[in-house]
């Protein structure tokens, strides 16, 4: 890349420039302002007059130009000696007068710094183009300083402006020389004869996710420097590594202005600003944004530029940052004694050095956290250790074992596990049922409801172990023993296998016991292999011809195999070989309740279903590939919030039944649910629906929709519904505080919660009761019109909680508009705070980061203007990265000591972990107890 001298014309045809400080008895002081005259190849004499900062109306001026400041302003003319390599200061003196600098004793000082840099000539600048540059930058942003009023100078103690001077961070956790070794690393790879090319400029500084961020953060740096070209050296990248490396605030602020001054004359007008907004929105993923780029450019300059100047210059821009608060800056007004008492404190527990002490303390915890779940799993391997040991010990005692010997017994034992396993594991599944008990008894507290799925897996487990001895034991071992008995061994065996003995395999293959027992196992594989985690959501790369197999519908289906399973069981028991007494077929025995109770739950749904009709009352189709239905309430169909229902649409397929969490509140008057796209049924149920489905008018929302109208000729697929069924989350109400975890559709069950919440709010307060339950359109995901239907004041002082903390994060912007109206419906009717909102987006670089730099911005003022959030088009401001989960907990735990906390997650299993043991720890270590619970996503 080749730099321009001082006659050349580079990115933009900036000026060369120094930089100038002067000490005062304010401290050092930065000055800059344009430089204009003529310049010759020999390097002629150049004049500049600049103002002081502090002066009524103090602005820089250039000679030749056209003069902005008013006639009281005070002004001083400094000339320059240009040369080839070097720059000197002629004279400084006060301009209009005539004089010298002696007369000011600020103008000396300057004269004497001026003078003193001149004299170290090429000491001081690597070479004098560069330098020149420096100055003229420098002396623009004196005016730019002399313009600011003294009483808005920024205090940057302030705690909202100490945590933005952390911000407008180029490269994230950059340090130094040992950032520069692994770029230096990168460059060696991607250079080609030597120097980087622009595009892979990205890659090397390590942001590769962001190259059009990158590409105009090189042209800047480039444009500081007058280097022309695409590409660079190693020694001019490590320059720019160590200007976007620097720590220092101003630094990164001239960096970040000179991005957006693609012209760097000192300005940025309306048309920059909306080039860089555009440039952050596709960083950030905001596509929305990117549409609306100029009117937010429109409102940066209106806030920025009350004089309609038309432009903008760097102390505006510093002023903006500094005055929008940050998230972090917000958490840290909260009680910050306490917090720091809090910070200080090592919530893990530091690790035992004595084994004995350390197991024992590890032990006890898991009983404390997991006492449910263990003496059930306890409880479960009894019953099957003891199944197992009597049939074991029975047969050791028959006539059988002098001919087969253990191998009979082995293969008695695990037959007599299958089938109470196969009994048994129709019981977690029975939902009408385990509703029943969660909702009516006290059972909860003894009984683990939540892991129902997760211990009907364990028994599935169990199922196939019972199968592997029952089946190797008696192909592998019994069966070759009986076929080569002698006739005297097999003398009693005679009344069970007959008279003549068996002479091969397919003697007890094509009989009734074989065959049934053949098939049983085929079908029972091929359900449990397709109920497997890869197969059920089709994390195997297979074919195309192969992956059509597999997915949620192959599992529906193969699952319903065990029909057929159950059926041959009950034959495959009733004609084995070594029982022929019927008391003693026990196997009809085990299945008999199990399988009339789940037969009834089946039974129940069909006819509930049936009966229940219901009528679409609205279709939307939302960005992320989200349908949400408003379906018309049944009579008396009664449900929590936080409890599900199974949707059957026979367009789509007439036997599967999906469950989704219902985001109505027991209030409404109608069921909601929010479908996301995930597999080939909610596929297809969105295009059956998309159909009958047009664009949005004016002030709704979606990308399709469409409202019941009875004069609409429109005809709505049919749809069923059957629950309600319960879940973890319907437990919240045990709580006076909870923490509420969505991630992307998982926040499914908390919307319903958090709008019980606001309509019990109502209800506590008369004024807001008063107020109607209209707040906002139900299109909108709000209330709605509610049913009339109050709850009494005995119900509503049953409803124990009273503040609940909603953490929702989502990776797209357009996921905001699946509950854009429950968010803006809280908003407005929390008085008190008593539901605190989080929305985190994922897509948007972390707080600090230079890329989110101007969306913080920009947010901050949208928000203060007009109360909407640009993000999430809601009132309620949205968050950018990941949240700190250990600082949530921080917060609430001490808000919230010598408290229990209910704290339900539903997502993907990813975050399960972190957040289980975060309130595992918390627990331990603080006053503040936290229950976590997981819903089954």
């Amino acid at each position: 890349m080749k730099k321009m001298g001082p006659n050349e014309e580079g990115r933009g045809g900036e000026s060369p420039t120094d930089a100038i400080e002067l000490e005062s008895p304010g401290g050092r002081i930065s000055f800059s302002g344009p430089l204009s005259g003529p310049l010759n190849k020999r390097g002629e004499k150049s004049g500049a007059r600049v103002s002081f900062p502090g002066s009524p109306s103090s602005v820089a001026s250039v000679k030749g130009k056209e003069e902005e400041a008013d006639d009281d302003a005070t002004y001083v003319e400094i000339t320059l000696d240009v040369r080839d390599d070097t720059v000197a200061v002629h004279s400084v003196k006060a301009a209009g007068t005539g004089g010298d600098a002696a007369g000011d004793p600020e103008v000396a000082a300057l004269a004497r710094e001026l003078e003193r840099r001149s004299a170290f000539g090429a000491s001081v600048m690597r070479t004098a183009s560069w330098r020149f540059r420096q100055v003229s930058q420098e002396l623009r942003r004196l005016a730019s300083f002399g313009r600011r009023p003294g009483a808005g100078k920024f205090d940057r103690s302030r705690s909202a402006a100490a945590q933005a001077l952390k911000g407008l961070k180029f490269i994230s956790k950059a340090d130094g020389a040992a950032g520069w070794a692994v770029v230096e690393r990168r460059f060696d790879e991607l250079a080609v004869d030597g120097t980087l090319d622009r595009s892979k400029f990205a890659q090397c500084i390590g942001m590769k996710e962001s190259k059009e961020f990158a590409g105009e953060l090189f042209d800047a740096l480039a444009r500081r420097r007058q280097l022309r070209g695409d590409t660079i050296t190693k020694a001019e990248l490590r320059e720019f590594w160590d200007q976007i490396s620097d720590q220092s605030f101003d630094s990164r602020l001239q960096t970040f202005f000179d991005m957006v001054d693609k012209n760097a004359d000192g300005r940025i007008t309306e048309e920059e600003v909306r080039e860089i907004i555009t440039l952050s929105a596709s960083a950030n993923n905001l596509s929305k944004i990117q549409d609306q780029a100029e009117e937010y450019a429109a409102l940066i300059m209106e806030e920025l530029d009350p004089d309609n100047l038309g432009y903008v210059e760097i102390y505006n821009l510093e002023m903006l940052l500094l005055e929008a608060p940050g998230y972090s800056a917000q958490l840290g007004t909260t009680n910050s004694r306490n917090l720091s008492q809090m910070l200080s404190q090592k919530l893990r527990p530091t690790r035992e050095p004595n084994p004995l002490v350390r197991w024992y303390h590890e032990g006890r915890y898991f009983l404390e956290d997991h006492w449910k779940r263990v003496w059930v799993m306890v409880l479960w391997l009894c019953v099957c250790a003891g199944l197992f040991a009597w049939k074991f010990v029975q047969y050791r005692r028959r006539a059988v074992f002098h001919v087969m010997g253990y191998c009979v017994c082995v293969a008695k034992g695990g037959a007599e596990t299958l089938k109470f396993n196969m009994a048994l594991i129709l019981l977690p599944v029975c939902r009408n049922t385990i509703t029943w008990l969660r909702t009516k008894t006290k059972l909860g507290k003894a009984l683990p409801f939540d892991d129902n799925l997760n211990f009907h897996k364990v028994i599935a487990g169990g199922v196939a172990i019972g199968v592997g001895l029952h089946a190797i034991s008696h192909l592998t071992c019994d069966f070759p023993r009986l076929l080569h008995a002698t006739d005297q061994e097999y003398e009693p065996m005679k009344r069970f296998f007959g008279d003549t003995r068996p002479n091969n395999y397919w003697w007890f293959v094509k009989g009734t016991e074989g065959w049934t027992g053949v098939v049983m196992v085929v079908l029972m594989a091929i359900a449990f292999t397709l109920a497997t985690p890869w197969f059920r959501r089709n994390r195997l790369n297979l074919p195309w011809s192969l992956k059509r197999l597999t997915g949620f519908n192959a599992f529906w289906y193969s699952h319903h195999l065990f029909v057929i399973v159950y059926i041959l069981l009950i034959i495959h028991g009733t004609f084995i070989y070594l029982s022929k007494k019927w008391y003693k077929k026990t196997t009809w025995m085990y299945l008999a309740i199990p399988l009339i109770l789940y037969a009834s739950e089946r039974l129940i749904r069909a006819l509930r279903s049936s009966v229940r009709a219901v009528k679409i009352l609205k279709v939307a189709v939302y960005p992320g590939n989200v349908l949400t239905l408003q379906m018309s309430k049944p009579q008396a169909f009664k449900y929590r919030s936080g409890q599900y229902i199974f949707v059957n649409c026979a367009a789509v397929s007439p036997f599967q039944w999906h469950p989704f969490s219902i985001t109505s509140a027991p209030q409404d008057d109608y069921i909601s649910v929010h479908i996301r796209t995930l597999g080939d049924w909610t596929r297809q149920l969105k295009a059956v629906f998309s159909e009958v489905c047009q664009p949005p008018t004016s002030g709704q929302s979606g990308l399709l929709r469409s409202d019941y109208d009875s004069n609409n000729s429109l005809i709505f697929p049919k749809v069923l519904i059957d629950g309600p069924y319960g879940a973890p989350a319907q437990e919240y109400k045990k709580y006076e505080v909870v923490l509420l975890v969505g991630l992307g559709i998982g926040a499914t069950p908390f919307i319903s919660i958090v709008k019980d919440i606001v309509n019990n709010m109502k209800q506590w307060d008369p004024e807001e009761s008063s107020d109607g339950d209209d707040v906002l359109d139900a299109s909108e995901g709000g209330s709605g019109h509610s049913s009339g239907h109050r709850r009494t004041s005995t119900s509503t002082s049953s409803f124990k909680t009273r503040r609940a903390y909603f953490y929702w994060v989502t990776r797209e912007q357009g996921s905001f508009e699946w509950f854009r109206g429950v968010m803006n419906e809280v908003a407005e009717t929390d008085k008190k705070g008593v539901i605190e909102l989080h929305n985190f987006c994922t897509s948007v670089y972390e707080e600090g980061d230079a890329r989110s730099a101007l969306i913080v911005m920009l947010q901050s003022l949208n928000h203060a203007k007009h109360g909407v959030d640009i993000v999430s088009g809601t009132r309620v401001k949205s968050h950018f990265a990941r949240p700190n989960w250990r600082n949530v907990y921080k917060r609430i735990a001490l808000n919230h000591r010598d408290q229990r906390i209910g704290v339900f997650y539903c997502g993907a299993p990813t975050l399960t972990k972190e957040l289980r043991q975060l309130a595992t720890d918390f627990s331990r270590k603080t006053s503040t107890k936290f229950d976590f619970h997981k819903e089954n996503f």
